[in-house]
Formats: structure tokens, C-alpha cells, sequence
């Protein structure tokens, strides 16, 4: 029967799809790998890898193989967390998906805190879309994910803060200036419902389209082209923190004469949060949110 230590071999292989890179990885020889390969071919009666001159190849049968190989490895990772929490003080492995704004924006101070206070805990983290963070929870590939908008979660959700949208430029110092301006309004690309409810506060004020428009593929982007005079967006204050004086912002009102505003959830499985390693995640969460509302 192959073990465990066997499987890790045959999933670092899977990964990199070259004897070399694996053997590097593995501290081990090429000559060693490539025997200990035969030996595992042996056991399950089949050729799992096709060897050629750029690389490594998966059979149908090897596809089979690694499958079943992955999984063994995220079960035997689950019962090592699980002992870890049955252990005293915080360890193990806390994996997060996060969004990217707010990983760019919020996320590196809390992450900062929860290292110097838990250093025994590894992070593993992931960012993107909105939508890829669901995909992850979903897929049982992280604890816990973080994410913006109003998600349709069945599972533990937890509120994390709410920041106003802006009208962000170095010249218009009102919102109706747009409708006079030459200069364009720059738009990010997003997933989420954020673009449509910047097309319903402008359809709803104007009641027609902006002269100009210019969409670009990340919001970093949209603000420092912003920031650089070439244009106007409309920003969440969150990936404001860093505007100069010279930069004006204009809050946006939405309907009922209420500030718009973008929410941040924090989404998880109630197993989840019975690890000890995520309970405390949230918990100094919850502190910095706490912390950050006195400033």
C-alpha cells in the first residue's frame, strides 16, 4: 500500500511535472525519484507519469491517481488541525481568501497583528474576485473568506465594516460637474454588484450615460490614474487612505439621502470556527474593527 509520505511525492510531481524541479523539492535525487516512481507504478499496476524531453505527463490513469492522492492529503490536513485545536494554545494552519481590495487595503495591518500575537500559526492566503472566494469556500479550500458586498451565504456571517463611496479627482470639487467635464470617468472591472450600483446612482442623478468612459482591468489601477489628473472614478474610501490633500473627494448620496456605502463580510462553515486558530483570527478581527472606530 502507498503512504502518505509516497502520495506527497506523487503530488509534487502532479505540481511541477518535472523530475528535476520535484527531486529539488523533495531533497532527494533525480536517480532516487525516478526509482521510488517505478516502485509506486508497481503498486498500482499502471503507468501513472509519461516521461519526454519537456517534462512530465499524467496518464488517464495517473489523473485518477493524483485525484485520489490530493484528497487523502486535505483529509490528513483536516485531522491534523482538528488535533491542533484539541492542543493548548493557537497553531496550525489558518487559510484565508480575501478579496483583493481588501487584502491590498486592510488586510496586511490585521495579518501584522495576528502574527506577532499567534506566531505559531501558518497563513496561507489567497485574494481575487469576490466570486473566486466563494468558489474557494465552497470548495472547502480555506477556513474562512473575506468578501465585498452583500453575499448570499448560508453559513456563519459576520458583518466586518461598511465604507462610503467617493467621487474621487484633482479638479471637480461637485458631483454634477461631471456632466460638464471633457475628461474621462476611469471604471475598474468587478464581479461583483459593485459596477451595477455605480450605474444605478448615475442613471438615477443624470439619467444618461458619462461622455467618455475608460475601464481598466484592476482598481489599483483606476486609482492611480485618478490620483495622476488623467480622469475621475468613483472609489471606496477604503483604498483612500494614502489621498493627498490636492485629491478631492466627494461623498456619494444614494437614495433615501443616505451615504452609498460598500460592505465587507467576513463568511466561513460553522465547523470552521470551531478551530482554534480561526476563532482567534476573528476575534482580533473584531478588536482591530473595534480599535480602528475610537481612532
Amino acid at each position: 500500500m502507498t503512504s502518505i509520505s509516497e502520495f506527497q511525492l506523487l503530488s509534487v510531481l502532479a505540481q511541477e511535472m518535472n523530475m528535476r524541479k520535484a527531486s529539488e523539492r523533495l531533497f532527494v535525487s533525480q536517480p532516487a525519484l525516478s526509482q521510488r516512481l517505478q516502485t509506486i507504478e508497481k503498486e498500482w499496476e499502471t503507468k501513472l507519469f509519461i516521461r519526454s524531453q519537456k517534462g512530465l505527463s499524467l496518464t488517464p490513469a495517473g489523473e485518477h491517481v493524483i485525484q485520489f492522492v490530493n484528497d487523502v492529503l486535505l483529509k490528513q490536513e483536516k485531522v491534523r488541525e482538528t488535533i491542533h485545536s484539541l492542543q493548548s494554545g493557537v497553531s496550525g494552519t489558518l487559510k484565508i481568501a480575501v478579496a483583493s481590495i481588501v487584502g491590498q487595503n486592510w488586510l496586511p495591518q490585521v495579518l501584522k497583528k495576528f502574527i506577532d500575537k499567534y506566531p505559531q500559526v501558518r497563513i496561507s492566503l489567497v485574494t481575487g474576485w469576490s466570486s473566486e472566494i466563494l468558489k474557494c469556500l465552497y470548495d472547502d479550500q480555506v477556513h474562512i473568506g473575506i468578501i465585498r458586498g452583500t453575499p448570499d451565504w448560508k453559513g456563519v456571517k459576520v458583518h466586518l465594516f461598511h465604507d462610503p463611496l467617493y467621487l474621487v479627482d484633482r479638479e471637480l470639487t461637485k458631483p454634477e460637474q461631471v456632466l460638464e467635464t471633457e475628461r474621462p470617468f476611469i471604471q475598474f472591472k468587478s464581479d461583483s454588484n459593485y459596477y451595477q450600483e455605480i450605474q444605478d446612482w448615475w442613471m438615477r442623478n443624470y439619467k444618461t450615460s458619462p461622455k467618455r468612459t475608460v475601464v481598466v482591468d484592476q482598481i489599483e489601477t483606476c486609482k492611480q490614474m485618478a490620483f495622476n489628473g488623467i480622469g475621475y472614478a468613483i472609489l471606496p474610501s477604503i483604498t483612500l487612505q494614502k489621498a493627498g490633500p490636492d485629491i478631492f473627494k466627494i461623498p456619494l448620496i444614494g437614495e433615501n439621502n443616505q451615504p452609498l456605502k460598500r460592505d465587507t463580510w467576513l463568511l466561513g462553515y460553522e465547523s470552521a470556527f470551531q478551530l482554534k486558530q480561526v476563532q482567534a483570527f476573528v476575534d482580533l478581527i473584531k478588536d482591530h474593527i473595534a480599535e480602528s472606530s475610537e481612532e
